[in-house]
């Protein structure tokens, strides 16, 4: 039955069992459907990493109608392996296997998909490992630590032929898919330009030392495809995030990726031609911060089109009246949108629309997920089943996320530069040395 199962669901993620995306298949009902499929139409699931994303998979790997089985939590500290199964065993009845290594897990053939939630620099390669074990792969965002990576794990998704969804979740957002089709189809006119924002009040952040290892904690596979180091204080437990850039992406790649992927959706841009950053660091100067913690960007597209970031990662103050969202500006209106409402204003700025969802997902807040995040999560589900189109795929989530990598490089070399639009090649010598990174000999994602 498990080589049925495994068959089916090979057949399916190919497009070879006959499944029309839609409720029927050669006529029958969903219902009639679902009848016999039965055990066959399961997907045993994966989690590596199981830090603060983890409430984010409770509800769509236990609700009855995802028919999900999840077999591993992984990560590289033994309490959050812990911590993580005392956490799922209130949502299901049976106990997934812990395991301290991704590898091993992706060697198991009973997966048939891995949930990528480590940190930054595991995503490509960890995401690459589990499509070469013929896994399926969601992976949370940023997709990529750089652009090398970017372009490298959409030619792996081409190359094994498997569903991957990047961790966006706002595009299976049901209030984002209405207002978004409706500027698609003329509501504000022409949209010429999305102003996207973030506005946070971290506060200070420890000072690196080298010290001992965090007992429970695999430093040796925590750093996987980084280069070496000794371990430093507080860098595993989220504040690799501005530690420098072995690990993470900055505010941008952080949180920026969420709404740089809604203005570019609602603009219906790809690649800029264009980036400049104004960007630094301008709180707390003596602390461990190592990156910018305020930026201001500004790409320029093709027709005219302009996209603004506005982060301020330790500066509350809330420009917009918001901590985050997107706002996207018309020949002929303007809206606003967050993870929980838009609003539709004409061009004199009366309001036309303020339709608020039943969304439950955080804004700014760590440690959780909602309904958005469930419903992208089983977006992904049905996508290797077949019956649904993926709202994120990760073609097209890289394009955002290339976006990110510009940001970063133009603030890391100190200048704009031009991009050529159609290859998203960085046209600037000093940002073209930045395309990829040093990786530990032997770790090198390869396709």
């Amino acid at each position: 039955m498990n080589s049925d199962r495994r068959k089916f669901i090979k057949k399916v993620a190919s497009g070879t069992a006959g499944i029309a995306v839609g409720s029927s298949v050669l006529g029958m009902s969903a219902k009639s459907y679902a009848r016999i499929i039965g055990a066959n139409d399961r997907i045993n699931v994966a989690i590596a990493g199981l830090g603060r994303r983890l409430g984010a998979y409770y509800q769509p790997i236990a609700l009855k109608e995802s028919n999900v089985n999840l077999v591993y939590l992984c990560d590289v500290m033994e309490n959050q392996r812990e911590r993580a199964l005392k956490n799922f065993s209130k949502h299901i009845d049976y106990k997934p296997k812990l395991e301290n290594d991704i590898r091993k897990v992706i060697d198991d053939p009973e997966v048939d998909a891995l949930i990528n939630a480590t940190p930054d620099h595991w995503h490509t390669p960890g995401a690459i490992m589990g499509l070469k074990g013929g896994k399926h792969v969601y992976v949370e965002k940023p997709c990529s630590h750089n652009m090398f990576e970017n372009k490298l794990l959409v030619d792996a998704t081409k190359k094994y032929k498997k569903v991957v969804q990047m961790g966006v979740q706002q595009r299976s957002s049901d209030h984002t898919i209405e207002i978004i089709n409706e500027i698609h189809n003329g509501v504000i006119g022409t949209p010429y330009k999305a102003v996207a924002f973030y506005t946070s009040a971290r506060g200070e952040v420890p000072k690196q030392q080298i010290t001992s290892v965090p007992n429970g904690l695999d430093w040796e596979l925590f750093q996987g495809p980084a280069p070496r180091r000794e371990y430093t204080s507080e860098t595993w437990d989220y504040n690799w995030h501005w530690y420098g850039w072995d690990y993470g992406t900055a505010e941008a790649g952080n949180n920026g990726t969420h709404e740089f992927d809604v203005a570019r959706w609602a603009l219906q841009v790809d690649n800029p031609l264009h980036v400049d950053a104004e960007a630094e660091k301008r709180h707390f100067p003596d602390d461990g911060w190592e990156m910018y913690d305020t930026m201001d960007v500004t790409f320029r597209f093709p027709g005219g089109k302009i996209i603004e970031w506005d982060g301020k990662s330790r500066n509350g103050y809330k420009t917009y009246g918001y901590d985050r969202g997107t706002i996207i500006f018309g020949s002929d209106g303007t809206v606003f949108i967050n993870r929980n409402e838009y609003i539709l204003q004409d061009r004199s700025g009366k309001v036309v629309k303020n339709s608020r969802s039943a969304s439950n997902e955080a804004g700014n807040a760590l440690g959780g997920g909602g309904d958005m995040s469930t419903a992208h999560i089983m977006n992904f589900f049905d996508g290797i089943r077949g019956k649904s189109k993926l709202t994120a795929p990760i073609e097209q989530g890289a394009i955002t996320q290339a976006l990110v990598h510009y940001a970063n490089v133009a603030y890391r070399i100190g200048r704009g530069f031009d991009i050529d639009a159609q290859t998203g090649k960085m046209l600037d010598q000093k940002a073209a040395a930045l395309w990829g990174r040093d990786y530990h000999p032997g770790w090198e994602p390869k396709i």
